[in-house]
């Protein structure tokens, strides 16, 4: 397994989006659609767009943005983490995250996210993200507590 900064548009991602779809996740089509019309390219400062590949194949996406529902260019968000069914429980997920965190404790005090599904939760919290009770986000992780 490879982790790569990327760009869209990139081969593979319609199988991505195809997935995410029929699981009842609309997120990878929010990437997709923020990044044609320019209003998220994760190109901010701090901000970054990775991707996970097996063989070249991709098979898990996330972003790292300053967090919009926040005045506060400190505070991080990491967004758009989706890994392939035929690829999860396999640490794919919890890889494409620590590099996300690698890029985001230089950049910012703290992460927000919000988890879409209890899996999910579960591999964030053992991240070491904290769940909160927040109308933007679900969990948090504070660096200066780590």
């Amino acid at each position: 397994m490879e982790i790569r900064k990327i760009t869209l548009p990139l081969d593979g991602v319609d199988w991505m989006q195809a997935e995410a779809l029929a699981e009842g996740y609309n997120f990878i089509d929010t990437l997709i659609d923020d990044w044609a019309d320019g209003s998220n390219r994760f190109d901010g400062p701090g901000e970054i767009l990775l991707a996970s590949f097996d063989r070249d194949v991709l098979i898990a996406v996330g972003g790292l943005n300053v967090d919009p529902f926040c005045n506060d260019a400190t505070i991080g968000r990491i967004r758009r983490v989706y890994v392939r069914t035929p690829w999860r429980n396999q640490g794919v997920g919890a890889a494409l995250m620590m590099a996300l965190l690698e890029d985001a404790r230089n950049n910012f005090k703290c992460v927000r996210l919000r988890a879409e599904s209890a899996d999910a939760a579960r591999l964030y919290e053992r991240l070491g993200f904290i769940a909160i009770e927040n109308t933007d986000a679900t969990h948090i992780l504070r660096f200066e507590d780590r």
